[in-house]
């Protein structure tokens, strides 16, 4: 009796959130990830914006307020839009057996624009949270949205094209 072989396209999606926080200046906040070793991103210090998984049965608008707490700290944004799709990506394949236990091809993400209303000082990417939540960023910046492509971690990039194409409106 032969074991069935799992196929890479067989593996689904991890629903996940992203979201492109905006200041006053139309830039979009960007962190340093902390470890280099980062689930599912691979080896590299790469920069993106604040994004995580659903749970099980979460709104996605909700997780993305949550998302957006517990990695940065910041508590204090308001709703600019939602992006009208789910965007996707894969995972490399020799990610796909180490990144969240080999269950998942890559993610699905829906995606928000938050302006951010807060002082930048509230921002507190090494103990997020108030220290409640692992520090997932070294540092952080503003930046420019047509930008954050080139930051990104490469099998990444077409995701965050689509964000900045969507997104595009608000940073002008």
């Amino acid at each position: 009796m032969s074991k069935k072989t799992l196929r890479i396209e067989d593996l689904p999606y991890r629903p996940c959130v992203g979201i492109a926080l905006f200041n006053r200046d139309g830039l979009v906040w960007v962190g340093r990830r902390s470890d280099e070793d980062a689930e599912g991103e691979g080896k590299g210090h790469w920069w993106q914006m604040p994004q995580g998984g659903l749970d099980k049965g979460e709104d996605p608008l909700a997780a993305a307020r949550r998302e957006l707490y517990e990695e940065t700290s910041v508590d204090s944004a308001s709703l600019i839009e939602e992006a009208a799709d789910w965007f996707t990506y894969d995972l490399p394949a020799e990610l796909i057996p180490t990144s969240w236990n080999g269950r998942y091809r890559g993610q699905k993400q829906k995606w928000f624009a938050f302006r951010f209303e807060g002082k930048d000082d509230d921002i507190d990417v090494l103990h997020p949270g108030g220290g409640k939540f692992h520090a997932e960023f070294s540092e952080w910046r503003w930046e420019t949205l047509e930008r954050l492509p080139d930051l990104i971690v490469p099998f990444k990039r077409s995701v965050y094209e689509e964000v900045v194409a969507a997104f595009r409106h608000i940073a002008k």
